[in-house]
């Protein structure tokens, strides 16, 4: 059995624009935006690049090899493809380690540093233990091979596709394609339409889950509605932050229509590619369903955060009109002080009279008020 490449890869929302961006970093280390020019020289080298391509295939790219017999593969829509064509079946699991670092130790780190200047990721989307899809591929390998490869790696296999040019045997985080006579370049378009459908429904399931997350905490904000004044700040201040990281999840999320439709594109204009999909049951109808069902999700999300803000804009209110209330019949009642010692010429004492001359003052500083 002979093991020929493994891939990895991601995805997350970027444009053409940004694809320039990596371009140039990738080229000279330079941006156009105030960012550290020694750390981007550090973030370069680190890559160990080799050679760089800019392309067009159904969507623009740049690919650049590295000394560590490494390929990268970047779209202008954000998907990311590694792949390590150095591997053996006995160094196997090695090769996997040496792909999946290099992303995590010196690529991604290097993309985030060129965009870490705009719109922030919410805190709850950052720091995400992503679970990789693995793509591994054989050269005329046998059935009783890649099973004992897959119980090796998996417990449980989830789907299984053959025709004359390629088998496909799928666990949950294993994928491995043996090639019969299909061109590589084929296998790497599946691969690379298998992380985009993949990531995609990853991130809507992170946003499902988020969703839960933040109304729980609204809910608990909610609860704390009788709260004293002091602590009114405190509570509307958590629900500000709440409201920053749904519009800033919603705006992500009201993009992903635009890369559903592009990738639908692209994979109806390879017929084996659309063979592929259609055998394993995938539909982008499918994929659009959930994406309007989490956007409805965050619209009521929206909503809910915008009633608990107003509650507690109501209490602030409420507490500095009562403040102000409190303030005015202590002047007015000063005020009425003044007006009284200027009339008698005289300091009230801790008498009758002065009990009487208190009330006074209160009933003055009242009837101030209401003027």
């Amino acid at each position: 059995m002979k093991i020929t490449n493994v891939y990895i890869g991601g995805w997350f929302q970027r444009t053409m624009l940004q694809l320039t961006e990596i371009y140039d970093f990738l080229r000279e280390a330079k941006s156009q935006l105030k960012l550290d020019s020694e750390k981007l020289q550090e973030y370069r080298k680190a890559l160990a690049i080799g050679k760089i391509d800019y392309g067009v295939d159904g969507e623009e790219f740049v690919e650049f090899t590295t000394a560590y017999d490494i390929s990268v593969k970047i779209y202008e829509d954000g998907l990311i493809c590694l792949n390590n064509h150095n591997v053996n079946e006995n160094t196997l699991f090695a090769d996997l380690d040496k792909v999946t670092d290099y992303y995590e130790d010196k690529l991604s780190p290097a993309i985030s540093y060129l965009f870490s200047l705009g719109a922030p990721v919410p805190k709850e989307l950052a720091n995400i233990e992503t679970v990789y899809p693995y793509f591994i591929v054989f050269d005329k390998a046998t059935k009783e091979q890649i099973a004992d490869l897959l119980s090796r790696t998996e417990k449980q296999k989830y789907f299984e596709f053959t025709n004359d040019r390629y088998d496909v045997v799928r666990g949950d985080k294993y994928y491995f394609i043996n090639n019969k006579k299909q061109s590589l370049e084929k296998i790497e378009k599946y691969i690379e339409e298998q992380v985009f459908i993949r990531e995609f429904k990853g991130q809507l399931h992170r946003y499902l889950n988020l969703h839960r997350i933040i109304w729980e905490k609204i809910d608990n904000v909610k609860e704390n509605a009788k709260v004293k004044g002091a602590d009114i700040v405190k509570f509307s201040s958590k629900l500000e932050g709440y409201s920053k990281t749904v519009n800033l999840i919603d705006g992500r999320i009201n993009q992903m229509g635009t890369y559903i439709s592009t990738r639908e594109k692209i994979a109806k204009s390879d017929a084996e590619l659309t063979e592929f999909l259609a055998i394993s049951g995938y539909r982008f109808e499918t994929l659009r369903d959930t994406l309007d069902y989490i956007k409805y999700l965050w619209d009521m999300t929206q909503t809910y955060v915008s009633s608990a803000q107003k509650l507690f804009s109501s209490l602030k209110s409420d507490v500095t009109s009562k403040s102000i209330n409190s303030l005015t019949i202590v002047t007015s009642m000063s005020a009425g002080a003044s007006i009284i010692s200027l009339i008698t010429k005289s300091e009230p004492k801790f008498t009758i009279f002065g009990v009487i001359y208190f009330f006074v003052l209160a009933f003055i500083g009242g009837v101030l008020q209401e003027c």
